[in-house]
């Protein structure tokens, strides 16, 4: 067997933004033909901004094209939401960039913190996630794992 085929995003990274607002994707997060893919960066709630590489666009595209037309209220969220979305690639250096209104929803302004979540990533403020760090705020590891049934 050759391994897990399908791209995952494990750990937490600290880069630094740059002058043109590009944040740089850990080289273990690039896959070949990363440039030509499309990702979606979208706010979350929880005040971060969420990355969905192409596999989890593609499951959020099929849902979006299934509502109905003249569901008001979910047109009225799809525009709420993808109003507020960015579609991009990496470049050759693995690099992505991020407009200014996402940088403002998690308040980034120098560096970001780049959290997996297994199947897409996020991207928060060192202030924020200083509040969701599960080692800096003591997390009962097995209680987490028991929430996932590990």
């Amino acid at each position: 067997m050759s391994g897990i085929s399908k791209p995952f995003y494990v750990g937490n990274f600290r880069h630094a933004l740059d002058a043109k607002n590009r944040l740089t994707i850990p080289a273990k997060w690039r896959f070949a033909g990363d440039e030509n893919e499309v990702y979606l960066a979208l706010p979350n709630a929880s005040g971060y901004v969420m990355v969905l590489p192409p596999a989890e666009v593609e499951k959020l595209y099929q849902k979006i094209s299934a509502m109905p037309y003249s569901d008001a209220e979910a047109q009225e969220l799809q525009h709420k939401l993808f109003g507020l979305a960015h579609q991009f690639g990496c470049d050759k250096q693995g690099r992505i960039n991020i407009p200014e209104i996402l940088l403002r929803h998690a308040g980034i302004t120098k560096e970001a913190v780049l959290v997996g979540t297994m199947n897409k990533f996020g991207l928060w403020s060192p202030e924020r996630w200083a509040s969701m760090d599960p080692v800096a705020n003591g997390d009962n590891f097995g209680d987490l794992m028991k929430r996932f049934g590990i």
